[in-house]
């Protein structure tokens, strides 16, 4: 079974800081790219970041030059850097791992979803 846990949601005031953490632990063969989507009320949920094996990165548009996101693959956990957060950054941010249970069979998993508040 393959869980990932999610960490460092709050709250914070507008120019704040935050950093988010998800560790994937369970029967893994390998991951391959992990990252983060958010979800705000009455909006769709939308790329924030993603970040494969070999460092590559991807950002969504509004949070390029704000977020850097980063992994540490020894210890199967992703890191979300949140830098000058805008109240339009509120929303629950949730984890995902796109991930090799066996060298053949490959899943996505999903965390449970942190909440990030931005106040202004």
């Amino acid at each position: 079974q393959v869980e990932l846990v999610e960490s460092g949601g709050g709250l914070v005031q507008a120019g704040g800081s935050l950093t988010l953490s998800c560790a994937v632990s369970g029967s893994i063969f390998s991951i391959n790219a992990m990252g983060w989507y958010r979800q705000a009320p009455g909006k769709q949920r939308e790329l924030v970041a993603g970040i494969i094996s070999s460092g590559g990165t991807n950002y969504g548009d509004s949070v390029k030059g704000r977020f850097t996101i980063s992994r540490d693959n020894a210890k199967n956990t992703v890191y979300l850097q949140m830098n000058s957060l805008k109240p339009e950054d509120t929303a629950v941010y949730y984890c995902y791992a796109d991930a090799y249970v066996t060298r053949w069979e490959r899943n996505s998993y999903w965390g449970q979803g942190t909440q990030v508040t931005v106040s202004s």
